[in-house]
Protein backbone atom coordinates (compact mmCIF):
# COMPACT_ATOMS: atom_id res chain seq x y z
CA UNK A 1 0.00 0.00 0.00
CA UNK A 2 1.22 3.85 -0.45
CA UNK A 3 1.41 5.26 2.95
CA UNK A 4 1.73 9.13 3.89
CA UNK A 5 3.48 9.57 7.28
CA UNK A 6 3.12 12.84 7.79
CA UNK A 7 6.19 13.85 10.32
CA UNK A 8 8.19 11.21 8.49
CA UNK A 9 11.23 12.89 9.41
CA UNK A 10 11.04 12.57 12.93
CA UNK A 11 12.13 10.79 15.54
CA UNK A 12 9.11 8.41 15.50
CA UNK A 13 8.06 9.02 12.28
CA UNK A 14 12.04 8.19 11.23
CA UNK A 15 11.16 4.67 12.98
CA UNK A 16 7.43 3.86 11.80
CA UNK A 17 8.84 4.87 8.34
CA UNK A 18 11.33 2.05 8.41
CA UNK A 19 8.87 -0.81 9.93
CA UNK A 20 6.55 0.20 7.16
CA UNK A 21 9.35 0.22 4.07
CA UNK A 22 10.18 -3.44 5.46
CA UNK A 23 7.45 -4.63 5.00
CA UNK A 24 6.93 -3.95 1.88
CA UNK A 25 4.86 -0.43 1.81
CA UNK A 26 5.35 2.56 -0.37
CA UNK A 27 5.98 5.29 2.24
CA UNK A 28 6.10 8.97 1.53
CA UNK A 29 7.46 11.21 3.85
CA UNK A 30 5.10 14.31 4.77
CA UNK A 31 7.24 17.27 6.11
CA UNK A 32 8.23 20.72 4.67
CA UNK A 33 11.80 19.22 3.72
CA UNK A 34 10.19 16.81 1.83
CA UNK A 35 7.76 19.34 -0.22
CA UNK A 36 4.36 18.59 1.96
CA UNK A 37 3.33 21.57 4.52
CA UNK A 38 0.46 21.33 6.48
CA UNK A 39 0.92 24.85 7.56
CA UNK A 40 0.01 26.42 3.87
CA UNK A 41 -1.23 22.95 2.38
CA UNK A 42 1.61 23.22 -0.03
CA UNK A 43 2.25 19.55 -1.60
CA UNK A 44 -0.69 17.60 0.83
CA UNK A 45 -2.66 16.99 -2.94
CA UNK A 46 0.12 15.44 -4.64
CA UNK A 47 1.48 13.54 -1.36
CA UNK A 48 -2.02 11.46 -1.55
CA UNK A 49 -2.04 10.68 -5.26
CA UNK A 50 -3.26 6.81 -4.49
CA UNK A 51 -2.46 6.70 -1.25
CA UNK A 52 -4.54 4.83 0.83
CA UNK A 53 -3.49 5.28 4.88
CA UNK A 54 -2.48 8.84 6.41
CA UNK A 55 -0.11 8.26 9.87
CA UNK A 56 -0.26 12.00 11.51
CA UNK A 57 3.08 12.11 13.42
CA UNK A 58 2.98 15.89 13.41
CA UNK A 59 3.77 18.44 16.08
CA UNK A 60 3.97 22.07 16.40
CA UNK A 61 7.17 23.86 16.65
CA UNK A 62 6.25 24.77 20.38
CA UNK A 63 4.10 23.68 23.00
CA UNK A 64 2.92 27.03 23.58
CA UNK A 65 -1.13 27.13 23.42
CA UNK A 66 -1.11 29.69 21.27
CA UNK A 67 1.40 28.15 18.54
CA UNK A 68 0.08 24.44 18.93
CA UNK A 69 -3.62 25.49 18.60
CA UNK A 70 -2.89 27.66 16.11
CA UNK A 71 -0.82 24.39 14.10
CA UNK A 72 -3.11 21.92 14.62
CA UNK A 73 -6.11 24.33 13.43
CA UNK A 74 -4.43 24.85 10.51
CA UNK A 75 -2.70 21.79 9.59
CA UNK A 76 -6.07 19.67 10.27
CA UNK A 77 -8.28 21.88 8.19
CA UNK A 78 -5.72 21.54 5.11
CA UNK A 79 -4.82 17.80 5.77
CA UNK A 80 -8.76 17.27 6.16
CA UNK A 81 -9.69 18.60 2.87
CA UNK A 82 -7.30 16.72 0.75
CA UNK A 83 -8.09 13.55 2.32
CA UNK A 84 -11.09 13.65 2.09
CA UNK A 85 -10.71 15.02 -1.94
CA UNK A 86 -8.56 11.78 -1.91
CA UNK A 87 -10.51 9.20 -0.45
CA UNK A 88 -8.17 8.15 2.16
CA UNK A 89 -9.55 5.13 3.68
CA UNK A 90 -7.78 5.54 7.25
CA UNK A 91 -6.10 8.22 9.31
CA UNK A 92 -4.12 7.32 12.22
CA UNK A 93 -2.73 10.02 14.61
CA UNK A 94 -0.94 9.57 17.77
CA UNK A 95 -2.06 11.77 20.38
CA UNK A 96 -1.63 11.71 24.27
CA UNK A 97 -3.29 9.35 27.49
CA UNK A 98 -4.52 11.74 30.22
CA UNK A 99 -5.48 14.31 27.33
CA UNK A 100 -9.30 14.72 28.39
CA UNK A 101 -8.06 14.97 31.89
CA UNK A 102 -6.22 17.81 31.69
CA UNK A 103 -7.24 20.88 28.98
CA UNK A 104 -6.31 23.75 31.30
CA UNK A 105 -2.95 22.80 29.78
CA UNK A 106 -2.71 24.84 26.95
CA UNK A 107 -1.14 21.64 24.67
CA UNK A 108 -3.18 19.38 25.15
CA UNK A 109 -6.32 21.61 24.38
CA UNK A 110 -4.42 21.54 21.14
CA UNK A 111 -4.44 17.90 21.04
CA UNK A 112 -7.93 17.91 21.74
CA UNK A 113 -8.91 19.73 18.92
CA UNK A 114 -6.72 17.89 16.76
CA UNK A 115 -8.18 14.57 17.69
CA UNK A 116 -12.07 16.40 17.54
CA UNK A 117 -10.81 17.50 13.63
CA UNK A 118 -10.36 13.73 12.54
CA UNK A 119 -13.41 12.19 14.49
CA UNK A 120 -15.98 14.84 13.09
CA UNK A 121 -14.25 14.96 9.33
CA UNK A 122 -15.93 11.97 7.87
CA UNK A 123 -12.72 9.98 7.36
CA UNK A 124 -12.23 6.28 8.92
CA UNK A 125 -9.56 6.87 11.79
CA UNK A 126 -7.57 5.93 15.01
CA UNK A 127 -6.90 7.79 17.65
CA UNK A 128 -3.66 5.85 19.48
CA UNK A 129 -2.83 7.66 22.59
CA UNK A 130 0.46 7.03 24.63
CA UNK A 131 2.24 7.53 27.86
CA UNK A 132 5.48 9.25 27.72
CA UNK A 133 8.01 7.79 26.21
CA UNK A 134 11.09 5.86 28.10
CA UNK A 135 13.42 8.13 26.12
CA UNK A 136 11.70 11.08 27.62
CA UNK A 137 13.58 10.62 31.53
CA UNK A 138 16.73 12.46 30.11
CA UNK A 139 14.14 15.64 29.33
CA UNK A 140 12.44 14.86 32.88
CA UNK A 141 15.79 15.02 34.70
CA UNK A 142 16.95 17.83 32.96
CA UNK A 143 13.93 20.35 33.46
CA UNK A 144 13.06 19.58 37.06
CA UNK A 145 16.79 19.28 38.04
CA UNK A 146 19.99 20.95 38.17
CA UNK A 147 23.35 19.15 38.28
CA UNK A 148 22.79 17.80 41.86
CA UNK A 149 19.08 17.22 42.24
CA UNK A 150 15.49 16.47 40.43
CA UNK A 151 12.65 17.03 42.05
CA UNK A 152 10.35 14.22 41.09
CA UNK A 153 6.54 13.49 42.33
CA UNK A 154 5.16 10.33 43.03
CA UNK A 155 2.61 10.61 40.63
CA UNK A 156 1.40 7.58 38.87
CA UNK A 157 3.57 6.78 35.94
CA UNK A 158 3.87 4.08 33.13
CA UNK A 159 6.22 5.18 30.11
CA UNK A 160 6.44 3.03 26.73
CA UNK A 161 9.46 2.34 24.97
CA UNK A 162 9.44 4.35 21.30
CA UNK A 163 10.15 0.76 19.45
CA UNK A 164 7.05 -0.40 21.51
CA UNK A 165 4.96 2.81 20.43
CA UNK A 166 6.35 2.56 16.82
CA UNK A 167 5.50 -1.33 16.45
CA UNK A 168 2.18 -0.21 18.01
CA UNK A 169 1.46 2.49 15.31
CA UNK A 170 2.57 0.18 11.76
CA UNK A 171 0.23 -2.54 13.05
CA UNK A 172 -3.08 -0.03 14.19
CA UNK A 173 -2.48 1.81 11.01
CA UNK A 174 -2.78 -1.82 8.90
CA UNK A 175 -6.00 -3.17 10.43
CA UNK A 176 -8.82 -1.26 9.87
CA UNK A 177 -10.05 1.88 11.27
CA UNK A 178 -11.30 1.70 14.79
CA UNK A 179 -13.51 4.88 14.34
CA UNK A 180 -12.26 5.51 17.79
CA UNK A 181 -9.79 5.82 20.70
CA UNK A 182 -7.15 3.14 21.86
CA UNK A 183 -4.84 3.75 24.79
CA UNK A 184 -0.87 2.26 24.69
CA UNK A 185 1.48 1.88 27.77
CA UNK A 186 4.54 0.39 29.14
CA UNK A 187 4.34 -3.19 31.14
CA UNK A 188 4.98 -1.54 34.07
CA UNK A 189 3.85 1.20 36.50
CA UNK A 190 5.28 2.82 39.68
CA UNK A 191 5.58 6.44 40.78
CA UNK A 192 7.22 8.85 38.81
CA UNK A 193 10.07 9.30 41.44
CA UNK A 194 10.93 5.58 40.74
CA UNK A 195 11.08 5.77 37.30
CA UNK A 196 13.77 7.88 37.30
CA UNK A 197 16.04 6.66 40.46
CA UNK A 198 16.39 3.56 38.54
CA UNK A 199 17.51 5.58 35.37
CA UNK A 200 20.06 7.49 37.56
CA UNK A 201 21.34 4.56 39.42
CA UNK A 202 21.75 2.82 35.65
CA UNK A 203 23.58 5.98 34.24
CA UNK A 204 25.66 5.73 37.28
CA UNK A 205 24.76 9.52 37.31
CA UNK A 206 26.03 11.65 40.81
CA UNK A 207 22.15 13.48 41.20
CA UNK A 208 20.07 12.68 43.90
CA UNK A 209 16.34 12.47 43.74
CA UNK A 210 14.15 14.35 45.59
CA UNK A 211 10.64 13.05 45.89
CA UNK A 212 7.95 14.87 46.95
CA UNK A 213 3.70 14.42 46.80
CA UNK A 214 3.15 17.65 44.55
CA UNK A 215 1.55 15.85 41.85
CA UNK A 216 3.62 18.06 39.19
CA UNK A 217 5.04 17.39 35.39
CA UNK A 218 7.62 19.30 34.05
CA UNK A 219 6.57 22.12 36.54
CA UNK A 220 2.82 21.78 35.65
CA UNK A 221 0.52 20.81 38.49
CA UNK A 222 -1.75 17.76 37.10
CA UNK A 223 -3.90 14.83 38.19
CA UNK A 224 -2.15 12.04 39.83
CA UNK A 225 -3.06 9.26 37.24
CA UNK A 226 -3.11 12.32 34.21
CA UNK A 227 -0.01 10.17 32.94
CA UNK A 228 -1.34 6.39 32.92
CA UNK A 229 -4.30 4.51 31.24
CA UNK A 230 -7.51 5.23 32.79
CA UNK A 231 -9.15 1.64 31.50
CA UNK A 232 -8.30 -0.38 29.29
CA UNK A 233 -4.81 -0.79 27.08
CA UNK A 234 -2.16 -2.45 24.74
CA UNK A 235 1.00 -3.20 27.07
CA UNK A 236 4.12 -2.49 25.60
CA UNK A 237 6.94 -5.92 25.83
CA UNK A 238 9.71 -3.49 26.63
CA UNK A 239 10.24 -3.07 30.46
CA UNK A 240 11.97 0.26 31.66
CA UNK A 241 14.99 -1.10 33.33
CA UNK A 242 15.89 -3.50 30.25
CA UNK A 243 15.73 -0.36 27.89
CA UNK A 244 17.76 1.78 30.39
CA UNK A 245 20.24 -1.40 30.53
CA UNK A 246 20.73 -1.19 26.89
CA UNK A 247 20.46 1.87 26.25
CA UNK A 248 22.43 3.23 29.06
CA UNK A 249 25.08 0.66 29.28
CA UNK A 250 27.88 -0.13 26.53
Amino acid sequence: MKILVIGGTGLTGRLVTKKLAKLGHQVVIGSPSHGVDLLTGEGISGALENTEIVIDLSNSSSPDEETALHFFQAAGKNLVKAELAANIRHHLVLSIVGTDDALQIGYLRAKKYQEENIKNSGIPYTIIRSTQFHEHTDAIIAVQGNEEEVFVSKIDYQPIALEDVTDFIVQFALEEPKNGTVEIAGPTRANMDDFVAKYIEIAGKAIKVVSDDDSKYMHLVVPKSLLVPAGKYSPGKIHFEDWALNTLLP
